[in-house]
Order: C-alpha cells, then sequence, then structure tokens
C-alpha cells in the first residue's frame, strides 16, 4: 500500500532536521580526538524525529539530495545480506571504496572489500549458536503477517563478538554498524510505525541518507505485510557534526526548510527482497541548491 499522502498544497514544512543540526551546534560538546582524526561537535540523545508520511517523506530540503536512490540501494543491499563492495555496487550504492580499502580488511583479516560478517549484513545473516545464520528481515516479515500484535518485530545489526577491540581481540568488520536497530509496531487500521534507533549519526552527511532510506523501507515492509505505512521514528544517541563540517551547516541553517516531498514504490512485488532502489520514485521535490563536497568522515 501507498501512504496516505496530503495533498503538497497542504502539508506543513517539518523543520526538524534542521531543528537537530541547531540544537548540536548549540548544545554539542566538542570532542577532539576521533577515530576519523578530525574533532566533532557531539550531542548525545537528541529528541527523535517523527515523520507522519501524511505530510510527505523525509527527503531534506536544506540543499539538494542527489544520492538518495543510493542510500535506498544500500541499505536493500543490507537486507538481502550483502557484505561487499562489488555487492553494493550491484545495487547502485559506490560511496563504499573510502572504507573497504586493502589496508582495512586486511587489518580485520578478511578479504579486499569486504565489510565482515559484524557488519550490516547481519540483517539478513545473523550468527547463531546452531551455526546456520538466522534470516532477521525474513522473520520480520513473517512475524508481522502472522503475528502482528506483537511488540518483538525488531531487528538489531550488532553482533558483539565481531565488533569489540581490545587486547586480544580482532574486529570482523571494516565499520562498526551505526543504524539499524528496527522496531516495528502495528496500529489500529493496520497502520504501520517504524521506529529506527542510530547508534552513531553524522548530521550532515550521513543522517540525510539514513533518513530516506528507512522510510522507503518502512513502505516496503509496510507493503508486503499488509499495512499502511503511517510513521517512520528516527532516535539517535551520538549524534554529530564534525569541525570541517560546520560552514556547510550554518549555511544549510542559514536556508528556509521547505515541504517534504513525495515518495511512491512499486506495488507489484510482494517480496521484500526482490525491492531495489529504482523502485522507488520522488516528486514534489523543492529543495535549495546542493552543497558540494562536505567532507565525510572516514
Amino acid at each position: 500500500m501507498q501512504p496516505e499522502y496530503k495533498p503538497y498544497a497542504k502539508r506543513t514544512v517539518d523543520t526538524q532536521y534542521r531543528d537537530r543540526l541547531h540544537l548540536i551546534l548549540e548544545k554539542g560538546e566538542l570532542i577532539k580526538e576521533t577515530q576519523q582524526g578530525v574533532g566533532a561537535i557531539t550531542y548525545i540523545a537528541p529528541p527523535p524525529m517523527r515523520f507522519d508520511f501524511t505530510n510527505g517523506v523525509p527527503l531534506v530540503t536544506e540543499r539538494r539530495i542527489s544520492f538518495w536512490k543510493s542510500a535506498i540501494g544500500e541499505l536493500l543491499a543490507f537486507v538481502n545480506g550483502v557484505r561487499t563492495q562489488s555487492g553494493l555496487e550491484e545495487f547502485g550504492c559506490r560511496w563504499w571504496d573510502k572504507w573497504l580499502t586493502p589496508e582495512k580488511c586486511a587489518k580485520r583479516g578478511l578479504e579486499p572489500g569486504d565489510l565482515g560478517p559484524g557488519g550490516y549484513a547481519s540483517m539478513h545473516d545473523f550468527p547463531t549458536r546452531e551455526g546456520q545464520p538466522f534470516n532477521q528481515i525474513k522473520h520480520l516479515v513473517e512475524q508481522m503477517t502472522e503475528e502482528p500484535q506483537l511488540r518483538t518485530h525488531f531487528v538489531s545489526p550488532w553482533v558483539p563478538q565481531y565488533v569489540g577491540r581490545g587486547k586480544g581481540k580482532q574486529q570482523k568488520v571494516v565499520v562498526a554498524p551505526c543504524h539499524g536497530w528496527i522496531h516495528a509496531r502495528i496500529f489500529p487500521g493496520k497502520r504501520l510505525v517504524l521506529h529506527m534507533f542510530q547508534r552513531s549519526a553524522d548530521f550532515p552527511v550521513g543522517v540525510p541518507a539514513n533518513m530516506i532510506q528507512y522510510a522507503a523501507f518502512t513502505m516496503a515492509l509496510a507493503h508486503v505485510t499488509g499495512n499502511i505505512p503511517h510513521m517512520f521514528v528516527h532516535s539517535f544517541s551520538d549524534a554529530h557534526i564534525y569541525e570541517d563540517q560546520v560552514d556547510a551547516v550554518k549555511k544549510m541553517l542559514g536556508r528556509e526548510t521547505r515541504k517534504l516531498p513525495t515518495m511512491t514504490m512499486n506495488t507489484e512485488k510482494s517480496d521484500i527482497f526482490s525491492f531495489r532502489a529504482e523502485d522507488f520514485f520522488i516528486t514534489d521535490y523543492d529543495p535549495h541548491p546542493a552543497i558540494k563536497e562536505i567532507p565525510v568522515g572516514i
């Protein structure tokens, strides 16, 4: 089912994203030492953002986000258990080469281009004591369909034994999952609310991608389980703006926020694993111009 959108003219301007940028700048604490080698203004647990689909989808308007399909493709790749750079590229996501260098992979005992078993692919292939991986996404769809009243529709990307560092430990993941703790709840009237918790949130660059990719996943999940995409709730723990991103953030904050756009999807598919970025379409998008080359923490 598609979201029940209000006409574009009747939607209200949504300032949640810019409000949190402002909060981090004003109330955050600068932490100079980070893994990325760039200081980060950090605020723990800003208020969640709540996006009612009737008012549009969360694609930021303070700057044009041209990579929204790549972001959706990235998450759909993880949903399908993809853990290699080449696999991600098949889904239209081509930015992981910055992290999946031969040096970083070798340091973790991984083949070149491999995110590792502790990465986002654990959404599809979570390790178990029994030896066979557990497909969390398949289970999520089955449980939501068979037992829609439950509060246990949950997915976690975190595999502790593959993420830890320190003496005698070796990571089995190139980048520890930053997002992907998913809790789905079905409300009366078959209204699906999806809550995604994010451990680490690069607000100027990463969060805009996360916003739209999980909105798309909410729509796909609602469709295959016979529900209506009602709301996407986005929570954060470590929310930050890197020092070298501040100028771009101030530029965004100097612009007016505009109404959120419309996203539709291909409803002919019924298998959650069959969706691709090309199945999603954006209209009514009226952003400010792009801000080129905002630095990314590597």
